[in-house]
């Protein structure tokens, strides 16, 4: 498979999480609807409400639409817009990740729980303590530690944080300091909570010196994801406003990353989220663009292509307007 595959056209999904359940895989999305508010820096336009997953038994096969799993009137602390989710396995239960802006307008990460992958799923009753920002990832490693990445700028509400405290008036380092970085936490063996307070992931470059804030290129903006290959972890991330999925390495899930180059150069559209299985020993990138919508960066499709490793490990650049 290599041309790029939309997989869904009857609604604008997007940002949408891909793993493989029982042999099959699963996609959890956003929803994009019309919302009626103008565009803005913030993220007001994205009006989501709900969430569905989709499933599919082969890369290029159906893709059936188990319809809608959550939905935010459903959600006791709800105050609006369900962006991007993931989903976690343990124990026959499967646990939904999903940011939602609570009824003070502050992006909190809640947790729901089904026993099925395509759901329904039940939300608690409050989001998880110590949690903030958007862009839950959610990674199990080979000794079965599960971990939460997350984390995004401007909308996101990242700059409104320091060390994982809130500050007063949040904004981004000065062009030449150290980028803002995204976090990390391991979680309890309930899956419910974080097990210890989130932490910093730093991202180098070949000198082994942070990324800086004014390195728009390359500097993290937003949609983490975590995979492994041949014992190495890849983190991947959007740039945000350069548009760039891009990658860095390391050799445990804390890191700190060494940036490595760019997996997906920009879409159409502003935004640029992803996620990457291995599904039959092949590998896919699963991502979104705007061409469906004619251009509308609020309203996505998400869409999936494979890609490939070179011999020293690092990945194939793939066209994003391909």
């Amino acid at each position: 498979m290599k041309e790029p595959r939309y997989l869904v056209d009857h609604a604008y999904m997007a940002d949408p999480s891909a793993h493989v359940f029982n042999d099959k895989i699963y996609i959890y999305p956003s929803h994009d609807v019309e919302s009626g508010i103008p565009e803005n820096d913030n993220g007001d336009h994205f009006d989501m409400r709900d969430y569905h997953v989709f499933s599919m038994d082969s890369i290029d096969g159906e893709v059936t639409d188990h319809g809608e799993v959550l939905h935010v009137k459903d959600i006791p602390w709800a105050g609006r817009q369900l962006w991007d989710c993931d989903i976690a396995c343990k124990d026959g239960k499967y646990y939904l990740y999903f940011p939602l802006k609570d009824q003070t307008d502050i992006f909190r990460i809640g947790v729901a729980i089904g026993d099925k992958p395509e759901g329904p799923f039940k939300p608690l009753e409050a989001p998880m303590k110590g949690s903030f920002s958007i862009d839950p990832c959610l990674f199990k490693d080979d000794d079965n530690t599960h971990y939460m990445y997350f984390g995004g700028l401007w909308g996101g509400q990242l700059q409104r944080y320091r060390d994982g405290k809130a500050i007063e008036c949040g904004a981004e380092p000065e062009d030449q300091e150290p980028a803002l970085p995204p976090r990390i936490a391991k979680l309890s063996d309930n899956m419910l909570e974080f097990a210890e307070v989130s932490k910093s992931i730093m991202i180098l470059d070949d000198d082994g010196k942070p990324l800086t804030a004014g390195d728009h290129d390359r500097r993290f903006f937003e949609a983490s994801w975590m995979h492994k290959y041949n014992n190495t972890y890849y983190f991947s991330y959007s740039t945000g406003n350069t548009h760039k999925l891009c990658y860095a390495t390391g050799d445990n899930p804390y890191g700190p990353f060494t940036y490595r180059g760019v997996i997906l150069t920009p879409v159409v559209g502003w935004t640029t989220h992803h996620s990457i299985i291995e599904f039959k020993n092949k590998w896919y990138i699963f991502y979104h663009d705007s061409v469906p919508s004619g251009g509308k960066t609020w309203l996505r499709s998400m869409k999936v292509i494979e890609f490939s490793y070179n011999s020293d490990g690092s990945i194939t650049t793939l066209q994003g307007t391909k």
